[in-house]
C-alpha cells in the first residue's frame, strides 16, 4: 500500500481542517497495530470517522473498521484525555509528512501523526510533552517516549508553494546527484520529481554539476507549473489506473507479465494522461475509496493465510498418514512375496545354505565364504547365480526373480520365511489403526475446511457506510406492539426531554421503570385502550432499556401515568435536571416486568427496518429474530452475531444493530 506524499498530506489537511474544525471528539479505537480510528461528531454533519494509519494515510472514511474486543492502551488514553474535546485545527507541519491535530478540552492537546517511514501517532500536552506514543522509538536526536519533549524531525526538502529561486538553486547545487533524484529526495517523491522533469526539456538524468543557471530556472518554472493548482487550491481528486492499457498489451503478448498501476492524486499529471480516471468531489473521498479497497484485500489475504495454515496442518497430517498406510501395504506385499519365493525356490536356496554350513564346519570365516560364493557365481556355477552378498555376521542377500531377499544363513528356510510372514502380519495389524487415524483426520480436515469457508464468507471486510435518512422514531428507541401501537423512549437526557416535550400528546400513555437511570417511554395509545397483553409488552420495553439491564436484573417494576401527570415544574427549592420529570398523582404499576428484548427486521411504515422490543411484538411482524437478556458478552461481539443471524438480505449494518441494543452487556436467551 502506497504512503501519502507530502502533496497528498497538504491537500488532505486543508480538507480535514475545513471538515473537522469545531467537531467534538467521540470515541477512539485501534483496529490494527498501526491504525487508529477517531470518531468525531459535528453539528449539522453527524458522525465522521478519521482513519490514521501510521506511515501510510490519514483521511475521513465511510468504511468502518471492526472495533477490537479488548482496546489497547493507546486508544484508551485518547478516550480518557480527548473524548469530548473540540478540534481547534488540523495542519501539515512545514510541508513535511507530519500532521498536527489540535484539540481543546481542559487543556489543548496535540495529536502528532507521522506518515514517513513506518510512522507513529503521538499525543502531546500543552507543554509539548509526550503523554503516550503509539510506538516507542529512539534515535540520536529524537526520543519518542512518554514524558519526553516531542522534537519534530529535521526540516528538509522543498515546499513548492513558498520556495524561492535562490533557495531552489542552493538545494540543487548542494548535491552532485542526478536532478530527478535530487527533487525526489527533497520531499517531492519520485512521482512529482518525474512530473516536474516531464514539464521541461532537460534530461532527468543530468547531474546537477552539469546544469546551467538557465536549466535550473527552467526546472524551477516547471515545479511552479506542476504545483500551480496547489497554490490556487484548485484540485481534481481522482483515482487513476491503466487496466485497459494492460489488457491490450496482454492481447499482444499473452505470455508476458504486466503490472497494473493504480494511484490516487489531486492534481492532474502528464504521467497519467492515458489512464482511466474516476473523479471525486473531495480528495478525502478519493483516498477513502483507494485505501479502503486495499485494506479489503489485505484483510482477506491475512485471514486466508491464517485459515490456510490451520487447514494445511490437517492436510500434511493426512498426507503423512496415507504415506504410512501405503508403506504398510507395500510391506505386506513384499514380505509375503519374499516368503513365497523362498519356498518356490527351496532347492536352490537350500543348496546355498548347505554350502555355507559345510564351510563353517571346516572353520572357514564369513568373509572367505562370501568371496568363494562370489567367485563361484563369476565362474558360472548355476547354484551360485542367486547369491548377491554376505555380511561379517553371516547374513546373506539372495536375488530371486529380481527381488533381493535377506536371510540369516544360520537359520533354516522355514525359519527365514517365517520372519517375512511375521513382518507381513505385524503390518496388517497396524493397517487397521492407520485407517482409523486417516478417517479421523479426514473428518477434522473437512470440518476445518467448512469453518474456513464459513469464516471467509463472513469475513468482516469494511463495507461503505451509507448515511440513512431515519424516521423520527428511529432516532429514539422504538417498537411497534403486537396490536400496532407505536412506542418510543429516549436514549439520553436530551432525547428524554424531546420524547416528553415533543412527542407526548394528550391521548398517549407515559411509562417509566421504577429505578434511577431509566428513559421516558411514550405509548401512542390512550389509557382506556390498554389491555393486559399491551401492558406486559410496555413493561418489558421500559424495564429492558433502563439501568436494570446493566445491573443484570431479571425483572423490574414499571409504572404508567396519564400525560397531565408529567411535569417539568419543580416545587419551590427543588431542581429538575435535564431529561428528568416530576410525576404527580397516582402511579399505576406493572410488577415484575421481564428484562428480555427480541431483535429482528420488520416491514413497517413502508420499509424494512431493524426493531428491538418484546418477543411478542417481534413475533407479530417477523419469523426471523433473536432474543437477548442481560449477560456478560460485550455489545460489539453480540451485535456481530445478531447481524449474521438476521441480516439475510443485507439490509442493515453492524452500527444499526449496536444502536438498538440496551445499554450494557448481553447474552442470547
Amino acid at each position: 500500500m502506497k504512503s501519502m506524499t507530502n502533496v497528498d498530506i497538504n491537500i488532505i489537511c486543508q480538507e480535514l481542517n475545513e471538515l473537522l474544525a469545531g467537531a467534538r471528539v467521540d470515541k477512539s479505537f485501534q483496529p490494527t497495530k498501526d491504525t487508529v480510528v477517531m470518531r468525531f461528531h459535528k453539528a449539522g454533519t453527524g458522525r465522521m470517522d478519521l482513519v490514521i494509519q501510521a506511515g501510510k494515510r490519514i483521511h475521513i472514511s465511510q468504511y468502518p473498521l471492526a472495533n477490537p474486543q479488548s482496546p489497547p492502551s493507546f486508544p484508551m488514553l485518547l478516550r480518557k484525555r480527548v473524548k469530548g474535546a473540540n478540534v481547534v485545527s488540523i495542519q501539515q507541519h512545514n510541508f513535511d509528512r507530519v500532521v498536527e491535530i489540535k484539540m481543546k478540552k481542559d487543556i489543548t492537546y496535540t495529536l502528532i501523526v507521522e506518515l514517513f517511514a513506518k510512522g507513529n501517532i503521538i499525543l502531546l500536552n500543552e507543554e509539548n510533552e509526550i503523554l503516550l506514543p503509539l510506538k516507542r522509538k529512539q534515535w540520536s536526536d529524537r526520543d519518542i517516549s512518554s514524558k519526553k519533549e516531542y522534537v519534530f524531525p529535521i526540516e528538509h526538502g522543498i515546499n513548492p508553494m513558498t520556495i524561492t529561486e535562490d533557495e531552489f538553486k542552493e538545494i540543487i547545487k548542494s548535491s552532485d546527484d542526478e536532478i530527478v533524484r535530487i527533487l525526489a529526495k527533497n520531499g517531492l517523491g519520485s512521482l512529482y520529481a518525474e512530473e516536474i522533469m516531464l514539464n521541461c526539456e532537460i534530461n532527468k538524468k543530468t547531474l546537477s554539476s552539469e546544469l546551467t543557471k538557465e536549466d535550473i530556472l527552467e526546472i524551477y518554472g516547471a515545479l511552479k507549473k506542476v504545483f500551480e493548482g496547489l497554490e490556487k487550491k484548485e484540485f481534481t481528486p481522482m483515482i487513476v489506473n491503466n487496466r485497459k492499457e494492460i489488457e491490450e498489451l496482454k492481447k499482444q503478448n499473452p505470455d508476458k507479465q504486466y503490472k497494473v498501476k493504480e494511484d490516487v492524486v489531486a492534481i492532474r499529471l502528464h504521467q497519467y494522461e492515458n489512464f482511466e480516471e474516476e473523479s471525486f468531489d473531495s480528495f478525502n473521498e478519493a483516498c477513502d475509496e483507494f485505501y479502503s479497497s486495499k485494506v479489503k484485500h489485505e484483510i482477506t489475504d491475512i485471514q486466508e493465510a491464517v485459515w490456510n495454515k490451520k487447514v494445511g496442518k490437517f492436510s500434511k497430517r493426512l498426507e503423512k498418514q496415507e504415506e504410512t498406510l501405503r508403506g504398510f501395504e507395500k510391506t505386506i506385499e513384499d514380505s509375503q512375496k519374499k516368503g513365497e519365493l523362498l519356498f518356490t525356490n527351496y532347492v536352490q536356496v537350500e543348496n546355498i545354505l548347505n554350502v555355507i554350513k559345510d564351510a563353517r564346519e571346516k572353520d572357514y570365516g564369513w568373509k572367505e565364504i562370501g568371496k568363494t560364493l562370489k567367485d563361484a557365481k563369476k565362474s558360472g556355477m548355476a547354484e551360485a547365480q542367486i547369491f548377491e552378498s554376505m555380511d561379517p555376521l553371516g547374513n546373506i542377500t539372495l536375488n530371486i526373480d529380481g527381488i533381493s531377499i535377506a536371510l540369516d544363513s544360520k537359520k533354516s528356510i522355514p525359519d527365514n520365511a517365517e520372519v517375512y510372514y511375521e513382518k507381513a502380519k505385524k503390518a496388517k495389524r497396524k493397517i487397521k489403526g492407520a485407517k482409523i487415524a486417516i478417517e479421523n483426520t479426514k473428518a477434522q480436515l473437512k470440518d476445518m475446511e467448512e469453518k474456513k469457508e464459513k469464516a471467509m464468507a463472513n469475513i468482516m471486510v469494511p463495507q461503505k457506510r451509507v448515511k440513512k435518512n431515519l424516521k423520527w422514531y428511529e432516532k429514539l428507541r422504538w417498537f411497534v406492539s403486537s396490536d400496532g401501537t407505536l412506542v418510543v423512549c429516549g436514549r439520553d437526557a436530551g432525547s428524554n426531554e424531546a420524547v416528553v416535550k415533543k412527542y407526548l400528546e394528550q391521548n398517549d400513555v407515559y411509562l417509566h421503570a421504577d429505578i434511577h437511570g431509566a428513559p421516558s417511554v411514550v405509548a401512542k395509545i390512550s389509557s382506556d385502550k390498554l389491555n393486559n397483553n399491551l401492558l406486559k409488552e410496555l413493561g418489558i420495553f421500559a424495564a429492558s432499556f433502563s439501568s436494570a439491564w446493566s445491573r443484570n436484573y431479571g425483572t423490574q417494576d414499571v409504572y404508567w401515568v396519564e400525560p397531565e401527570q408529567v411535569s417539568k415544574t419543580p416545587v419551590s427549592g427543588e431542581f429538575v435536571p435535564k431529561g428528568a420529570f416530576i410525576i404527580r398523582g397516582k402511579r399505576n404499576y406493572i410488577r415484575g416486568a421481564k428484562l428480555e428484548i427480541a431483535i429482528g427486521i420488520v416491514d413497517y411504515d413502508g420499509e424494512k427496518r431493524i426493531m428491538a422490543g418484546p418477543v411478542d411484538a417481534l413475533k407479530a411482524y417477523t419469523e426471523k429474530y433473536v432474543t437477548i437478556k442481560p449477560g456478560y458478552t460485550k455489545k460489539e461481539k453480540i451485535a456481530k452475531e445478531i447481524l449474521s443471524r438476521i441480516n439475510e438480505d443485507n439490509i442493515i449494518e453492524l452500527d444499526d444493530v449496536v444502536r438498538v441494543l440496551p445499554s450494557g452487556k448481553c447474552d442470547f436467551v
